[in-house]
């Protein structure tokens, strides 16, 4: 015991000690301007530089594009072969209706000066929209900012000791402006190739990456999309027989931290880092991408991944918006050669908590961007209340709990136009939710281990400097008509419990061997090979959904360019059907691309459905290699007399079977007795395997 101490101690110690000589190593090696002088602000004719003797910025004037990033001795950490407008920059995709999408650089037409001293300097990029220029352009060209009706204020601070820089940006749309929807914006910063090979999502998810032209051919070759490439003659000879793709890299909103890329001669690292994700929308489980090949690394402030283009934001009726964006924090460090790159990551993460800490920031000038002390804070308790649980009210344990602009039930997942604030509750189910900007909102909630989505009845409206303190417990009723007679999977809204298969030889990624083993290319192929010619079949009381549920109902491949739909079935059995009643069927859904799901009862053939979604969304999560992606819950009403005594087969027919990613994630299924068998049999067993619920102490709970 006492030598597992000391080792964990000497560790530790070694640990801090090591990223004390990574802070202190970029100080004592820096080559720019004396840090004594604090910050400089040098504006030339065609660029502004911003200097506090750590890092020196370069940005064009007025575009507000980062041309150069000077840091410990390197003239430029991003990529000079590039055009300067193609190395740090802010984008977005825009459409207009009746027109092509149009994808462009942010660039400003006006520069400003919004602070300088010593200790800190902002600088502002702006552009205006102007209404009669715009009526002759064309929103399908992607070198046109004129059609785009808004108004820009792209935003740089730097401050004294701090090594990085941060940037932001104000987006606002006027009262009687045109329609127009945006798809996606984001801040890039594409990075020295000959330097940065190495990249770090995550404490775990970190590689030497390939190097852009080994996506290329004859090096790369294309897989069945353009962002997978099966690396066949890479510059790197140990890469070969791997594919690279960038959703492999893509991570949800909660985790979407700090990630970038370490130089390894000299070890440098350059870093995203984001203290919040208050300005990202969606909620804390929507996905997006972080850093890829290029090297490139990437803040995406909204896109559609992972949730589809018809769940995009739309402003129309000339209505009137402004959002900011960020700030992100570009933080740059170093040490002495010879360190492991990962020492880096450890260093950034560190650095990431006190930014964490710091939020929100004291010292961003826009009155946009609310502090402190025009902030409010909400507090409150949720449970859960399912008498076929527990005879009580139950704490929501790590429950999901959010405020979001009011709206539907579960409206959270795609409204991207306000600001969001998430937390998780406590083991008692108490929550704080903190640093709210003054408005109106709904609070909404969901719970690990129950299905749908919970919305509070009263509107809840913060000012700044309130603390709220909601009076009475929130409780959330989670579906529920009857007695659990059997139930597939876990209701957490990924469909990662479900069995994963083992990747093709031909397409790893050895990032994903030992973890997360859902992200190998090619997975949705493997269920042709597992079934190449009957579906999958599902026994209650028999199959393990680990083992005998294959992770997504996809299409079966018949051939080159052929696929055919799928139907599985749910075997199980019913001692006595409870006549002139209703059972109720749930099926909880994780992700879906442009399927349609039917549903029948102990008759496959039978011409018209029991139940059918129609048409659902396109997250392409399974393309995409997410786990989930927009979630779906079905309630089926199943009458009586659709099952008989004994034996009973659900079939699951995803009917879509064009190509090969059509297809759906499940999350959970459970199918409950008639309402009234709570009155009739209080005591009944829960047909459930409390080793499946990931809240084992509810499912104990007495009746």
């Amino acid at each position: 015991m006492m030598s597992s101490m000391k080792t964990s101690c000497t560790c530790t110690l070694h640990y801090l000690l090591l990223l004390i000589l990574i802070n202190n190593y970029a100080r004592d090696t820096s080559a720019l301007s004396n840090l004594e002088d604090g910050v400089q602000l040098y504006v030339q004719d065609n660029h502004v530089v911003m200097d506090n003797g750590l890092v020196q910025v370069n940005i064009s004037n007025p575009s507000g594009l980062v041309t150069e990033v000077q840091y410990n001795g390197i003239d430029d950490l991003l990529e000079i072969l590039n055009e300067e407008q193609n190395r740090g920059y802010w984008a977005l995709y825009w459409t207009q209706r009746g027109n092509e999408g149009s994808q462009f650089l942010i660039e400003g037409t006006s520069f400003k000066v919004i602070v300088q001293n010593e200790t800190q300097v902002e600088i502002s990029f702006t552009r205006t929209w102007n209404s009669s220029a715009s009526s002759s352009s064309n929103p399908s060209n992607s070198n046109s900012t004129d059609g785009l009706p808004l108004n820009f204020d792209i935003r740089y601070v730097m401050l004294k000791g701090s090594s990085g820089f941060y940037t932001y940006g104000i987006y606002e749309h006027l009262s009687g402006w045109p329609d127009f929807n945006l798809n996606r914006t984001r801040v890039a910063f594409k990075l020295r190739k000959d330097k940065f090979q190495y990249m770090a999502i995550s404490k775990t998810r970190q590689r030497r990456m390939p190097l852009p032209e080994d996506r290329e051919p004859p090096r790369g070759e294309v897989l069945q999309f353009k962002e997978a490439t099966l690396l066949v003659d890479p510059v790197e000879p140990e890469l070969k027989g791997q594919v690279d793709d960038k959703y492999m890299y893509a991570k949800n909103n909660e985790d979407i931290k700090v990630h970038g890329w370490v130089s390894s001669d000299p070890p440098v690292g350059f870093w995203h880092i984001t203290a919040s994700d208050e300005y990202r929308g969606g909620g804390p489980l929507k996905q997006d991408l972080t850093s890829h090949v290029g090297p490139i690394s990437l803040t995406v402030f909204f896109s559609s991944h992972y949730m589809g283009q018809d769940k995009i934001p739309m402003f129309g009726n000339g209505e009137p918006w402004k959002k900011v964006y960020g700030p992100v924090f570009l933080y740059l460090n170093s040490a002495p050669p010879g360190t492991n790159e990962s020492a880096l990551w450890d260093d950034a993460n560190e650095q990431l908590q006190q930014e964490a800490h710091k939020w929100p920031y004291s010292f961003i000038a826009s009155t946009d961007y609310p502090k402190s002390d025009q902030r409010g804070t909400v507090n409150g308790r949720i449970l859960v209340r399912d008498r076929f649980v527990s005879k009580e009210d139950i704490p929501a344990v790590d429950a999901y709990v959010g405020l979001a602009l009011p709206g539907e039930v579960g409206s959270w997942k795609t409204e991207y136009k306000g600001y969001q604030f998430w937390t998780r509750s406590g083991p008692h189910g108490s929550f704080t939710i903190k640093n709210v900007h003054s408005g109106d909102y709904n609070l909404y909630a969901w719970v690990p281990g129950f299905i749908g989505d919970y919305k509070y009845d009263n509107l809840i409206t913060v000012q700044a400097g309130d603390s709220i303190e909601l009076d009475d417990d929130l409780v959330y009723e989670p579906p529920r008509n009857g007695t659990t007679l059997w139930e597939i999977g876990i209701p957490d809204r990924t469909a990662a419990e479900f069995f994963i298969p083992d990747v093709d030889p031909k397409y790893v990624n050895p990032l994903y061997l030992t973890q997360d083993s859902f992200r190998q290319y090619g997975l949705w192929e493997q269920y042709s090979v597992l079934y190449p010619k009957t579906d999958l079949v599902y026994t209650v009381n028999s199959s393990t959904y680990q083992k005998d549920w294959f992770y997504a109902q996809v299409t079966r491949k018949l051939g080159d360019d052929k696929y055919n739909s799928t139907t599985w079935q749910i075997n199980f059995n019913l001692d006595s059907v409870d006549q002139g009643t209703i059972y109720k069927l749930r099926v909880a859904i994780a992700s879906t691309t442009g399927a349609e799901l039917q549903i029948r009862l102990n008759d496959l053939n039978t011409e018209i459905p029991h139940f059918t979604t129609g048409g659902m969304y396109k997250d392409n999560a399974i393309a995409r290699y997410g786990i989930h992606g927009l979630y779906l819950l079905f309630n089926v009403d199943v009458k009586s007399d659709w099952l008989k005594d004994g034996e009973n087969t659900i079939f699951l027919s995803q009917v879509r079977g064009e190509g090969p990613f059509k297809g759906i994630m499940y999350d959970y299924i459970r199918l409950e007795a008639p309402a009234d068998d709570e009155r009739t049999n209080a005591e009944a067993r829960l047909y459930r395997d409390p080793t499946n619920h990931p809240s084992v102490n509810l499912i104990n709970s007495p009746m």
